[in-house]
């Protein structure tokens, strides 16, 4: 992604869509392994973390029910394979203020498939 962070929004820049699909059954067993527990899939069931339920197309912070960081509120992120794709390399490196508590997934492909496995389940 291009992208840069400028005052408390991000901005895109020369915007490439996300060309590659994951395999959506390991995306699964990543997803149950990494992030299931802080992160349900389902419709309003907040945890440690937000819902990720219809996450793709929504802007950041907005969940109902959840109490997100300011950064998260105020960033202007709408989630797409392509942002969610560098996020999750590096959640506080890409919003910096995040009160996510995650180092990142380094693999390109463990992060192609996760995305892959939140998609079919929107």
């Amino acid at each position: 992604i291009n992208a840069e962070y400028m005052g408390n929004r991000f901005y895109r820049i020369n915007h490439r869509p996300y060309a590659t699909m994951g395999d959506v059954t390991r995306g699964k067993k990543l997803f149950d392994a990494r992030a299931a527990q802080c992160h349900s899939m389902a419709k309003g069931d907040n945890r440690t973390g937000p819902t990720l339920h219809a996450l793709i197309g929504s802007t950041s912070g907005q969940q109902a029910g959840f109490a997100y960081s300011s950064a998260n509120k105020n960033s202007g992120v709408v989630w797409d394979e392509e942002i969610l794709f560098k996020y999750l390399e590096n959640p506080k490196k890409f919003m910096p203020g995040t009160k996510m508590a995650f180092a990142g997934i380094k693999s390109a492909k463990d992060r192609k498939d996760i995305i892959a496995y939140i998609k079919s389940e929107q």
